[in-house]
This record gives C-alpha cells, structure tokens and sequence, in this order.
C-alpha cells in the first residue's frame, strides 16, 4: 500500500487534473477519469489529508449517477482500471458493500469502499508525469511550426527557382 508523510495534503483536483494529464502513461482511459472524478465527488472535503478518512463508500447507484449514468457493468470494469493502475484500492468489508462504521462521536472509526490515499501518497509523481506530458506536447508543438516554417521555405524556392528560370527538375522537387 501507498503511504503518505504525517499530515500530508494535496487538493484532490489538482492531483486530478495531473492525472488526467498524464493518463496514457498511467494506462487509465477517459471512461475511467469519469469514475475517478465521480468517486472524488463523494470525498467531502477539497484536500485529501493523511489520516482525514480518504476512504469513499458510494454505492454503484450513486457512484453510476454521479459518472453520467454509466451503466454497472462498465462502471465495474472502469474501476478495476483505477485499482490496476494503482489510483485507488479497494478496501474490501466482510459483506462485500461498502459502508463507514460510526463510532460513539459519530466519527468514522472504520470504512470500506474505495481508498483514494494513493492519489495523495503519489501526488507528487503524478505532477511529474503530467509535467512530462505537457514538456512533449510543446516540444511537438515546436517541431510542427519549425516544419511548417521549413514546407513555406521549399515552396518559396521552388516558386522563385521557377520564377528565375532556373534550370531544375521543379515538378519533381515539388512532389
């Protein structure tokens, strides 16, 4: 299991979106993202604390609702993504549902349902991963526009080596 710094904190939507970013090099798919971001709907508080309760016990109903309607079977089949790709761990009760055991305080001294601890133990790795991301969509970016600036210079002195008259195979170069 992951585990986190004592008092250890991040803003689930922040680690979110780094996810999101970076989701073809954690193997999670759109569908999958869709149920993350309704299981973090269920999570009540911005931050995920270490310690704070960061296990989520919707019901499939609620959590089908909540990711647009998703039909159970690929809702089940998207949650096992996120178990596999190491977002959430199932925390597992006797029964099988998921469910929170309210002690004398009416705090929650156990639940079970699904344990989003890992996005706060790897916050920071998501972060670099969704950096990396962002680092090879603008070295693409770049490369395009040096190609395109590149295909304007041919055409320029394809256009004026026809102009000039200049001895050459044009068509060719120009195919």
């Amino acid at each position: 299991a992951d585990s986190c710094a004592p008092g250890a904190s991040a803003n689930k939507w922040q680690v979110f979106r780094a996810v999101c970013e970076a989701k073809g090099l954690l193997g999670a798919s759109d569908r999958a993202l869709a149920v993350l971001n309704a299981l973090l709907t269920f999570h009540p508080d911005t931050d995920l604390v270490e310690g704070e309760g960061l296990v989520v016990f919707p019901s499939n109903t609620q959590l089908a609702l909540r990711a647009h309607g998703m039909a159970p079977a690929t809702l089940r089949r998207h949650l096992s993504v996120l178990v596999d790709c190491g977002l959430v761990v199932r925390r597992d009760s006797p029964n099988g549902k998921r469910y929170a055991r309210k002690g004398a305080g009416g705090e929650i001294e156990q639940a079970f349902g699904f344990d989003v601890t890992p996005l706060l133990a790897r916050a920071e790795e998501f972060e670099r991963m969704a950096e990396a991301v962002r680092a090879e969509r603008r070295a693409l970016q770049l490369l395009r526009e040096r190609i395109t600036i590149l295909r304007r210079d041919i055409a320029k002195m394809i256009s004026f080596g026809l102009e000039e008259g200049i001895a050459a195979d044009w068509q060719r170069l120009h195919l």
